[in-house]
């Protein structure tokens, strides 16, 4: 785009086609953002994506769920999108379209071809990263699953190692903890499960929640907007996955990736000290919520005991 378009239609409504709806209409552009799904960020769970919806309507920007987009018309120098919700036509006037529906990685003209490497989407690679001839190797978005520059430097580093010391030695690709983050306002940032995927994946969890707006610098920064959500193994501390929703969500994110990378749980968070006033405090206390509810009872009972019999108050100790 040579200038800023006045009237600019975004079709997508994942992380990348939300990013730019917002940075857009933020230039000064406004903006439609037209999504086929009922919800924009459909992979992130529903209370997420109804936050975002309402901070973009609020800014102005005209969201369309439950839209698909059929037909561009130009008449008389005028673009329309034509797209098509519960069974009616909508017209939508623009300058400019962004298509946001995803990407497809690069990958006729380099000779994979006529060496017969399979590559369609992306790349086709096993798990240490090598091609049909183990001297080729490929990382990044070309290699999937994600396309995240913090995973291709990932993949980066195995590709690299096993280069250099195969057939010695070599490792298998980790991706058992993969954090990502959608930069909108509010920012929003995952690892590991989320809500919806374990109620579809039939996986039992917890879950535990804490809102950001009871957080002392959230408030004090105007930011007091927000959540953290953590689910747990049930009955126990263990991290399945995180999501937050707020200022700075991918910053704070890290903590919960180092503790599910190397088996921590919300008690090892808990018994860290986090300096006031910061926002990194709402992890701690996301996980004093989680301990509260796993207080033991029975426990408690005979330390009021204790304590009343130490106070020298009748008790049937």
């Amino acid at each position: 785009l040579r200038e800023l378009p006045k009237r600019l239609v975004v079709l997508g409504g994942g992380p990348i086609g939300s990013e730019l709806t917002q940075t857009f209409a933020r230039l000064g552009s406004q903006v439609t953002q037209v999504e086929m799904a009922l919800r924009i960020l459909i992979r992130e769970d529903p209370e997420v994506s109804a936050l975002v919806t309402e901070r973009f309507r609020k800014e102005g920007i005209n969201v369309l769920v439950n839209h698909q987009a059929k037909q561009f018309l130009v008449a008389n120098g005028e673009k329309t999108l034509i797209a098509e919700h519960a069974g009616q036509d909508v017209r939508i006037p623009f300058d400019a379209v962004l298509v946001a529906v995803g990407r497809v990685a690069n990958t006729t003209g380099y000779g994979l071809e006529e060496l017969g490497i399979p590559a369609t989407r992306t790349v086709e690679t096993n798990e240490y990263l090598q091609t049909l001839y183990p001297n080729l190797y490929a990382a990044g978005d070309v290699a999937g699953p994600f396309q995240f520059t913090h995973t291709a430097a990932h993949q980066a580093w195995y590709a690299a190692v096993n280069a250099l010391f195969d057939p010695l030695k070599k490792f298998k690709a980790d991706y058992s903890v993969i954090p990502w983050s959608t930069f909108v306002d509010p920012e929003v940032a995952r690892v590991g499960l989320n809500e919806q995927e374990a109620k579809e994946k039939g996986i039992p969890h917890e879950v535990t929640v804490y809102s950001l707006d009871d957080l002392d610098r959230a408030i004090a920064d105007g930011e007091a907007h927000g959540f953290i959500k953590v689910l747990t193994v049930p009955g126990k501390d263990q991290i399945l996955g995180v999501t937050l929703v707020g200022e700075h969500a991918g910053d704070l994110l890290a903590e919960y990736v180092l503790a599910m990378r190397h088996g921590l749980g919300l008690n090892k968070i808990l018994g860290t000290i986090h300096i006031y006033p910061t926002l990194a405090e709402a992890n701690k206390y996301v996980a004093g919520v989680w301990k509260k509810a796993h207080a033991p009872e029975k426990l408690l009972v005979w330390v009021e005991r204790f304590h009343a019999w130490r106070r020298g108050r009748p008790t049937d100790l």
